[in-house]
């Protein structure tokens, strides 16, 4: 509790406590015989156990000070100033800021009986005895009750602030990452191609071989240059160039690619874009593709990307990069769907125009 407002609660219990002690303690003190030192030790006994409740959170420790201060306290003082009815009225008062549920209404109760047996064994009046106590426990609750009820809700504020915060940071680490294996998948998954194909062409081809592993080389260091700004923040992407590279892989690749597609600007670009890389990853990775169809159309508010291709053996269940996809696109309003039929298989894109 080192901020202001439990700073200042604890500070408000404090003082109420001392109150509390006050009255029994000038009685005590005005008590003619010896006895009045006994009494002043069961106030010190109740000082320092409050203190230790408070710290420690023992609050057996303050109900076993209250108890051994009846015989001690009680009997010492005039009887006119009722010394123990203020302390069983502390008692009455803290037992619903200290405990929980249906236990803190029957400790009050409790200790407001209690201070009229006290009253009743030491004065023959324990309706003097139960009033004190019950006015002084209902003063504590009125003026403690309400600023820890208050401390409570900010402490309930900043636990939900957190937890909102820590939400935020797992979101963006989920975003960071479907964005990561969007660049590297579809990166990645040429440069093995072109690597493998450099391999295979190094004997009878070194020439060519030299320009694929050239272009493998490229592709890395592009993929590099894209992670590196994904990590900075992310960009747009040129959905018009996307669609000329992917048709380019897919055709060294030795797949019949056809491209029809309409000018679209804007987030949703970026988003289109974002699946036609995993689109051309999952044809190149999961099918003997021999053709692929890209269609890219405009009607009733939406841009409408299909990507069809043939040669594909993998069930239509949706896999780790579908449903990344539709994770990012929900934000903006999109959502992809898939649809395999014989070998053909079927990606359908929709964002806002």
């Amino acid at each position: 509790m080192k901020d202001l407002p439990h700073t200042a609660l604890r500070g408000t219990l404090h003082v109420l406590w001392v109150a509390t002690l006050a009255v029994p303690l000038i009685a005590v003190l005005r008590e003619p015989s010896a006895t009045r030192w006994l009494g002043v030790l069961g106030l010190l006994i109740l000082a320092v156990a409050y203190a230790v409740a408070l710290r420690e959170a023992k609050l057996w420790v303050l109900v076993a000070a209250t108890l051994v201060s009846i015989p001690l306290v009680a009997p010492v003082g005039p009887d006119e100033m009722s010394t123990w009815a203020w302390i069983g009225g502390g008692a009455a008062g803290f037992a619903p800021l200290l405990l929980s549920g249906v236990w803190r209404w029957m400790a009050a109760i409790g200790a407001v009986v209690l201070s009229g047996l006290v009253g009743f064994f030491v004065t023959r009046d324990h309706t003097t005895y139960q009033m004190i106590a019950a006015a002084v426990g209902a003063t504590i609750i009125a003026m403690a009750g309400l600023p820890m009820w208050f401390a409570g809700l900010l402490a309930q504020a900043r636990a939900g602030r957190e937890a909102q915060a820590e939400l935020a940071v797992s979101e963006e680490r989920l975003r960071f990452a479907r964005d990561v294996h969007d660049l590297l998948g579809h990166r990645l998954t040429v440069i093995a191609l072109k690597a493998e194909l450099a391999g295979r062409l190094a004997e009878s081809d070194p020439q060519r071989s030299a320009a694929e592993a050239f272009e493998a080389q490229r592709l890395a260091s592009s993929a590099l240059e894209e992670v590196r700004d994904a990590v900075h923040g992310y960009r747009s992407v040129n959905f018009p160039e996307q669609l000329e590279a992917v048709r380019d892989v897919l055709t060294e690749a030795g797949i019949r690619c056809t491209v029809t597609d309409v000018p679209v600007h804007g987030e949703g670009a970026t988003q289109l874009a974002l699946a036609l890389r995993e689109a051309c990853t999952n044809v190149l990775r999961h099918s003997h593709a021999t053709w692929c169809m890209i269609d890219v159309a405009e009607e009733a508010g939406e841009v409408r990307m299909t990507v069809t291709n043939d040669g594909t053996e993998k069930p239509s269940g949706e896999g780790n990069g579908i449903r990344g996809m539709n994770e990012r696109l929900a934000p903006v309003g999109g959502k992809a769907s898939t649809e395999l039929s014989g070998d053909v298989f079927t990606l359908q894109v929709v964002v806002p125009a």
